[in-house]
C-alpha cells in the first residue's frame, strides 16, 4: 500500500517549472533515494513532501489525505504528527544540550520525556553526550542527534535532505546503519541525496532532471547490502 503518492505535481514560480508534472508512488515501509543535479527539483519536491510548500498544480497523497489541499495549519499538525525530517544543515538549538534538543520535538507533538529521549540518544549511540552542548560535539554527532530528533516521535515517514553532505565517511556510514535499522523495522524512507554510494543503499532511486522524473533505478542488490 503506498503510504506517499505525487499525482501529475508541478511547482511553477513564473515563467519556472521547478517540477513538471511529476508522478511518484511510495510504499509503505520503502527506502528510495531520490537524486538529481542542482535545479532538477529536489528540494521543491522534498518541500512538498514535508507540507512545507503545496504544489501549484497535482495532489499530493500522504497516507490517503490529499495534503495538497490542507490549510498550513493542518499542514503543520501532519508533519508533526507523520513525518520525522533531517536536514544536511543540524538546525540545533545551540544553548540546548543534546537531550534537550531531542524534547525540544517532543515538546511540539505531546509533552517532554527526557527517559524517552535518553533513550532515542542511546539508539543513536549517543547517550553518554546527553549533556553536551552542539558546539562540543562533532558534526557527525550532530547530525545522530537529528536522527534522534526525527525519531522520537514514531514518524511514518523519514524525510532526510543530504543527511551525510556534512559527514566523512566514518559518520556517513555510521548515519546509513541507522536508517537500514529503520527499514528493517518498517519506517518509510525518502532520502535526497547527490551522493551515488547514498542512494545505492536504498531499495529504489528517483532520478530527477529539469523538474522531470528522469529514470527510476531498482538497486537489485539492496538486500544483500542490507543484511547487516
Amino acid at each position: 500500500m503506498a503510504l506517499l503518492e505525487l499525482k501529475n505535481v508541478s511547482k511553477i514560480y513564473g515563467d519556472l517549472k521547478a517540477l513538471n508534472d511529476v508522478s511518484i508512488s511510495v510504499e509503505k515501509g520503502e527506502w528510495v533515494a531520490i537524486m538529481g543535479p542542482s535545479g532538477s527539483g529536489k528540494s521543491t519536491m522534498m518541500n512538498i513532501i514535508g507540507c512545507m510548500d503545496k504544489p501549484t498544480i497535482g495532489e499530493v497523497l500522504l497516507d490517503g489525505v490529499d495534503i495538497s489541499r490542507e490549510s498550513q495549519k493542518v499542514l503543520t499538525d501532519i508533519r508533526r504528527d507523520k513525518i520525522g525530517l533531517i536536514f544536511q544543515q543540524f538546525h540545533m538549538v545551540t544553548y540546548l544540550t543534546a537531550v534537550e534538543n531531542v524534547m525540544v520535538s517532543q515538546y511540539y507533538h505531546s509533552m517532554p520525556d527526557e527517559a524517552e529521549a535518553l533513550e532515542a540518544l542511546e539508539r543513536v549511540g549517543l547517550r553518554e553526550r546527553a549533556r553536551h552542548l552542539p558546539g562540543q560535539l562533532s558534526g557527525g554527532e550532530q547530525q545522530r542527534v537529528c536522527v534522534a530528533r526525527a525519531l522520537i516521535n514514531h514518524p511514518e515517514l523519514i524525510l532526510a535532505d543530504e543527511p551525510t553532505g556534512n559527514l566523512d565517511e566514518a559518520n556517513e556510514n555510521i548515519v546509513l546503519d541507522l536508517f537500514r535499522q529503520l527499514h528493517q523495522e518498517g519506517t518509510t524512507l525518502i532520502v535526497v541525496t547527490h551522493d551515488p554510494e547514498v542512494a545505492e543503499a536504498a531499495q529504489r532511486t528517483i532520478v530527477l532532471e529539469h523538474g522531470r522524473v528522469a529514470k527510476e533505478v531498482i538497486n537489485e542488490n539492496f538486500g544483500k547490502d542490507n543484511a547487516r
